[in-house]
């Protein structure tokens, strides 16, 4: 949702005036650049459990982050106040982390230095590197007028913030209802609705104005089932950067039955004989590996430190041709959507990998000025109290020309894969390891033998290279996602069914 912009500066009890004077405040010590972030966000939360909505919790967050950037050092520092003295006390001590003492040694900044700092730190970011070095590519330094409310990407026909918070309790008992209907073995039920609304402004010393109104709602279930004296867990999530008309019977219906879907076969579940084998990699929640195995590879400040393993492939062939792999921020009410970044730069369809070959690292702006390149709008926070750092937003790999069946068919000996968790990833050297949750053996080309609680061990550019077919059934998985680094940030992921050769399976 985007308001006016008025709208904004009455929500921080702000004005222009005074977010060019915070702006050169930052810029008062040498500063190279600043930026405001103004975040008003409201949570709410209804758990259901033992059949009854029994606990919930109400929360708002306030304030403001200013960062000043000063050649690689970065000062910041927040207030969880917008009255104007702690705003200029944050800025003066973000301003002093980045760089030494005061310029013009205290007190008021007239007006003349105001628009002095403001005139000379715009210059200087016009000017920092040449076209060239992007391969004589025009580079955008600025990211001009105000945002567009026909082009907003998390539209709300029904604000959570205006909603009356018991009118939701229905589709959490429906949610409990309809996952017991379906199986006789549920011996336990949690449900839980979380919503957040938040408004944000932006302002830098560039003069860039953004803000948006950004909607979140997670409807997730977890179930206990039993069966002759064992216990198998399952869970389920649906998650929109939507307003709560996210909430309908057809989605409690869709939980229900993914909740439930596949449980006979958990039973049954055995752990296979391990070893080095194909692995095909079923279409949708598959893509965490992609996510964390390869994508955060990608982000620029682990390749600008020289901490990625893809830190020297730039422009180089990674894997097959015919494989592109996305990080898209455009995906409307998707829980990665962004209108803008953090950093107020725009949400962009970013292709790190086209054709097999690397193309772009994920950019906010430090490292888009380090490496002469326009950033991608993946600067990223957790709130007002985190600098923003490059993020991923919806990472997928996109379709490629074959079948699903005819991937399966075509291993004599392998594991399908569903269902991961519980991952970890060394970016320096691109090693993977993923629990499986559920999956099947590949005997002759057929799915047969339910297996569980396998490890699936590799390497990222190694597995990259071993793609051998991608399929045609590109699924985005919508479950309620949260990547770490530092900080959390709500993000996607996806993937076509894919096979991978050689990939270690930690079993028997």
């Amino acid at each position: 949702m985007i308001y006016d912009k008025n709208y904004y500066l009455e929500t921080f009890n702000v004005t222009e005036e005074m977010l060019r004077r915070l702006s050169a405040e930052g810029l008062d010590r040498g500063g190279d650049y600043t930026d405001l972030y103004f975040e008003n966000t409201t949570y709410n939360t209804l758990f259901l459990r033992d059949s009854e909505v029994s606990s919930g919790g109400f929360l708002t967050d306030y304030g403001v982050g200013i960062r000043v950037l000063k050649g690689e050092k970065t000062g910041y520092a927040y207030a969880e106040s917008t009255d104007y003295s702690a705003m200029l006390s944050a800025a003066r001590a973000a301003a002093s982390i980045s760089q030494g003492p005061s310029l013009s040694r205290g007190g008021e900044l007239a007006d003349s230095q105001v628009a002095k700092l403001i005139r000379d730190a715009k210059d200087r970011a016009a000017t920092y590197t040449p076209i060239e070095a992007n391969g004589g590519r025009p580079m955008r330094r600025f990211f001009q007028g105000l945002p567009n409310p026909a082009a907003d990407r998390y539209p709300m026909q029904n604000e959570w913030r205006k909603a009356e918070i018991a009118t939701f309790i229905p589709y959490l008992k429906s949610l409990e209802a309809a996952v017991r209907a379906r199986d006789e073995r549920v011996v336990k039920v949690v449900a839980t609705l979380s919503a957040c609304q938040s408004d944000i402004l932006m302002y830098n010393s560039f003069g860039e104005m953004k803000y948006d109104t950004r909607p979140m709602g997670t409807l997730s279930v977890s179930v206990v089932f039993s069966k002759d004296g064992k216990i198998e867990n399952a869970s389920a999530s649906r998650s929109f950067m939507k307003g709560s008309e996210m909430l309908t019977e057809a989605i409690v219906e869709e939980l229900a039955e993914k909740v439930t879907n596949g449980i006979d076969e958990r039973f049954e579940a055995r752990r296979p004989k391990g070893g080095k084998m194909p692995v095909v990699m079923a279409a949708g929640a598959s893509g965490i590996l992609l996510h964390e195995a390869m994508g955060h590879a990608f982000e620029a400040d682990f390749n600008r430190k020289g901490q990625s393993i893809f830190s020297d492939k730039m422009g180089q062939r990674i894997c097959p041709e015919g494989i592109y792999i996305v990080d898209d921020g455009t995906m409307k009410g998707n829980r990665g959507a962004v209108n803008y970044d953090d950093e107020g730069v725009p949400g962009q369809y970013t292709y790190m990998v086209e054709d097999g070959v690397l193309t772009s690292y994920l950019h906010d702006r430090i490292s888009a000025k380090y490496y002469g390149v326009t950033p991608t709008g993946n600067g990223r926070r957790e709130s007002f109290r985190y600098a923003p750092l490059p993020r991923m937003r919806n990472t997928y790999m996109e379709s490629g020309d074959a079948r699903a069946e005819d991937l399966i068919a075509s291993v004599k000996k392998g594991i399908y894969v569903d269902q991961f968790s519980n991952g970890q990833v060394k970016i320096g050297e691109g090693d993977f390891t993923f629990f499986v949750k559920s999956g099947r053996l590949i005997e002759n080309g057929r799915l047969t033998m339910p297996v569980k609680d396998i490890n699936i061990i590799g390497n990222g550019p190694e597995a990259l290279k071993d793609i051998a077919g991608v399929a045609d059934d590109l699924k985005i998985d919508d479950s309620a996602w949260t990547c770490g680094k530092g900080q959390s940030a709500p993000v996607c992921c996806g993937i076509p069914t894919v096979l991978i050769n050689n990939l270690t399976v930690g079993g028997e």
